[in-house]
């Protein structure tokens, strides 16, 4: 048992839903499974609208999102053309979008209501580097071999029904990434303890809507296991990027390659603004991400 809280804790005071569940994973023994998610593709309207609103820059997903902006723009550079693996609603491929105007980006989803909403969200902020297409992340059918410079994915890989389609997006990420190519790949992990799940998936249950409560419930639920998600990674992408997690309780885990662009001053100053201007509760729940994947070994550059 830990005789006392480690001075990271201490230090950088998480917020108590996170320390709670750290305690927790770091002592209990697996009681949670895996459960796939009653939608594998979400198209209904209600639904969407609920994530829609969740990630958007006021919603309780926007810190999570601007992490993951900040990792994914390290790994592509202007010119390139990055493939988004399950774009949704563009939140997430907008944001790196919009601060990476000379980068060309398709994003790839399943759903025709998710990506009526990419159209006409990316529509309203005015931008011009984005195509879309339908299309199932296991068969990227229409892509060429070595055709993409860098491919993205933003918590989507859980929605996969099992290890072996897991699988076979490593496969075919493998196969149409150019010699060189970047990759950031992060999802949700899955924790130990069910009532980990349930204590993030309740947090802000207050400033959400129900139908996203429960969907990230369903998401968490629906996590692979990391030794899982690590091993398949060990076999298709580790020429080409490294697996993080975060420390003690792996509630999200990543692929990302090696930098492939030197740090741009310009736009780490728009990363601090983009920071300031985010509610307290926001600022905290970025600076927990930070820490753990920190910890984890991946670092934040722009943050």
């Amino acid at each position: 048992m830990l005789k006392y809280i480690p001075a990271f804790l201490v230090i950088n005071m998480p917020s108590s839903t996170v320390i709670k569940a750290f305690f927790r994973e770091f002592f209990v023994k697996q009681t949670a499974l895996r459960e796939t998610e009653p939608d594998l593709v979400m198209d209904d309207p209600e639904k969407v609208d609920a994530y829609s609103r969740a990630g958007r820059e006021d919603g309780v997903m926007a810190p999570v999102y601007l992490f993951h902006c900040a990792q994914i723009c390290e790994v592509i550079k202007p010119g390139d053309t990055v493939l988004d693996l399950g774009c949704g609603p563009a939140t997430q491929l907008a944001m790196v979008a919009r601060l990476n105007q000379n980068t060309n980006f398709i994003g790839m989803d399943l759903s025709d209501e998710m990506l009526s909403r990419a159209r006409k969200y990316t529509t309203e902020q005015n931008l011009k580097n984005m195509e879309f297409q339908q299309g199932d992340i296991t068969r990227l059918a229409g892509i060429s071999d070595q055709s993409i410079d860098a491919v993205m994915s933003t918590v989507v890989l859980h929605h996969l029904p099992d290890l072996d389609a897991l699988e076979c997006t490593f496969s075919e990420i493998k196969r149409i990434l150019k010699p060189g190519g970047g990759i950031y790949l992060v999802d949700f992990g899955h924790l130990k303890s069910e009532q980990s799940i349930r204590d993030f998936a309740y947090q802000y249950a207050d400033r959400q809507a129900e139908l996203f409560t429960l969907d990230y419930l369903y998401s968490l639920r629906a996590a692979f296991w990391p030794n899982d998600f690590k091993e398949l990674y060990q076999k298709h992408l580790a020429g080409a990027g490294k697996f993080y997690k975060t420390l003690a309780m792996p509630y999200m885990m990543a692929i990302k390659s090696p930098a492939r662009r030197e740090l741009d001053p310009d736009l780490r100053n728009q990363f601090k603004a983009m920071v300031k201007s985010m509610p307290d509760f926001h600022q905290t729940d970025l600076k927990d991400l930070m820490l753990f994947f920190r910890l984890g070994g991946l670092k934040t550059n722009y943050l």
